[in-house]
């Protein structure tokens, strides 16, 4: 995972306490957390592609978010900024070394291995689906000071 991907989802929860006349300029979100403008402008680019925030133009103008963060998953921020790669990409190694075969049943089935990475990967994006950029935020209420 990127750490743009870190980054959007720390811009989205910040957007998620902004007033709903108001929005933030990218360059004020990186200054922010100082990280690199340009890096965090191409996330939230890529997060206002597939509907998450928004950008308005103008003195006033800047990022927000498009939907209520109750509305918004965090499994919806990493696929728009990171894309829909598995983090497990299986390069079929029994096919090679001493017990390899050229019969062609022997690979019909994932491994083991395979399995569980994808089986892990799985639970991993259904916690992402499960949470929201507003419970992000109930949470930082309830931890950190105004």
């Amino acid at each position: 995972m990127s750490d743009a991907v870190e980054w959007a989802v720390h811009c989205c929860t910040i957007l998620a306490t902004l007033p709903e006349d108001q929005a933030l300029p990218a360059a004020r979100l990186a200054e922010f957390h100082e990280v690199p403008p340009a890096y965090l402008a191409k996330a939230l680019q890529a997060t206002t592609a597939a509907g998450i925030t928004e950008s308005r133009s103008g003195p006033r103008g800047g990022y927000r978010l498009a939907r209520p963060s109750a509305e918004i998953t965090l499994l919806e921020v990493v696929l728009a900024v990171d894309g829909d790669d598995t983090a497990f990409q299986c390069s079929e190694i029994r096919r090679r070394g001493p017990v390899a075969t050229d019969d062609p049943r022997a690979y019909r089935r994932p491994c083991g291995i395979a399995s569980a990475m994808w089986r892990a990967e799985d639970a991993w994006r259904a916690e992402l689906a499960r949470t929201t950029i507003g419970d992000l935020v109930n949470g930082l209420v309830a931890t950190v000071a105004p």
